[in-house]
């Protein structure tokens, strides 16, 4: 997926090259090439080809959490410590 990406970006790099130098072309002109055939498509082509993956991940996550729920291994506090009462208690005077 990545050398089919990367000879892509060489093409149009190539085209955006001879835009700029030809005689009837511009430097605007090569910019222009360069994101509408090049930038544009490819990021919206590698985001189409990387959903699997991404949800491949969610899932992933989604079945950590759902397991980690199910067998009681979720704490109440992080960081293992036992509860500690930081206010003491309020004395009534006599």
């Amino acid at each position: 997926m990545w050398i089919v990406a990367i000879a892509w970006m060489f093409v149009v790099l190539l085209m955006s090259i001879a835009e700029a130098v030809s005689p009837i072309g511009s430097v605007l002109g090569a910019i222009v090439t360069f994101f509408l055939y090049g930038v544009g498509p490819l990021s919206l082509v590698m985001y189409l080809l990387g959903t699997p993956m991404r949800r491949k991940a969610r899932r992933a996550r989604e079945d950590a959490a759902d397991e980690a729920a199910s067998s009681g291994a979720v704490k109440p506090d992080a960081g293992g410590l036992p509860p500690s009462d930081t206010v003491p208690p309020e004395r009534k005077e006599a």
